[in-house]
């Protein structure tokens, strides 16, 4: 019997709602190449074309336009139903999407903790981007760079963003004393996607004509963390992100000036959360507000 290829409708359900490739095969964890594959299997077994293929960008065709309508909602009927299931089975899920940054420092070292506390909650942790908001995805609580506006989201600050310029004490013991901005400024810079930042943390300190088009840019927010601590130069940190760092004194902080004070980290729910959005929440504030030992 030729079974309809339920995978491919998820990845064309994906791509569909992105208009993309590649955003699909980041929310389904796979690769660009996976995704073409599974498309291209749908399209064979139907024996029409859903998307025009442009030079940059994907469009929908008549069909692909027709399946798309009923795609996503079969997919989140079947979910709903999945999720009654697991309910009536006594267990609860709950995906939680978070960013790198925290994920690895912050919520995956102490996950086994929430796990052994609520063994009834079968939680699922998922990549997240800064700018995600909840509307958006299939979390049930993401863990990103600012606040969701949205009313039906409610928001819980987790970290501030207060970021000052940072270094491992082997570099500032290569380099003397980073003691002024000046000091800084020959140093080597090391930057988080893109310079602005430095931009803005010179001219905070008045040098407002320095020259930081230098210095590696790192398009992840963790291999910037192992190129300051591996001693490669000064980044600007987010201190209170880095307070085990910190603590450990595989950081120190040369600087008092900062940039990012109005910013935060949060923890965004439904603004009429589940039982296990609650335990969860509940749970990641107490961790995170916990003195450091």
């Amino acid at each position: 019997m030729d079974y309809l290829p339920l995978n491919a409708i998820r990845a064309f359900e994906a791509t569909a709602r992105h208009l993309s490739f590649s955003a699909a095969g980041e929310e389904l964890h796979v690769t660009h190449p996976a995704i073409s594959h599974q498309i291209r299997r749908l399209e064979e077994w139907l024996g029409v074309a859903l998307f025009h293929r442009d030079a940059r960008k994907v469009r929908l065709t008549e069909a692909g336009l027709a399946l798309h309508a009923s795609a996503g909602a079969a997919l989140a009927e079947l979910d709903a139903a999945c999720r009654r299931i697991r309910r009536s089975a006594g267990l609860q899920s709950l995906s939680v999407g978070c960013i790198p940054s925290i994920a690895s420092r912050w919520l995956v070292p102490r996950l086994s903790d929430f796990t052994a506390r609520h063994p009834e909650i079968a939680i699922r942790v998922a990549y997240a981007k800064a700018e995600d908001r909840l509307e958006d995805g299939d979390n049930d609580i993401l863990i990103t760079l600012g606040a969701d506006p949205s009313p039906r989201a409610a928001g819980l600050k987790l970290f501030s963003r207060i970021s000052r310029p940072a270094c491992s004490p082997h570099y500032l013991a290569r380099t003397g004393r980073l003691d002024t901005p000046a000091r800084i400024a020959a140093a080597d810079l090391l930057h988080d996607e893109t310079r602005h930042g430095w931009q803005e943390w010179f001219a905070k300190a008045g040098i407002g004509r320095t020259d930081i088009g230098r210095g590696p840019v790192f398009a992840d927010f963790n291999i910037l963390a192992t190129a300051v601590i591996a001693g490669h130069g000064v980044a600007l940190c987010p201190i209170e992100v880095f307070r085990e760092e910190l603590r450990r004194g595989d950081l120190v902080v040369v600087s008092d000036i900062s940039t990012d004070d109005d910013k935060g980290y949060f923890l965004t729910m439904s603004a009429r959360p589940s039982a296990a959005e609650i335990k969860f929440a509940d749970w990641f504030r107490d961790q995170v507000s916990a003195p450091v030992s």
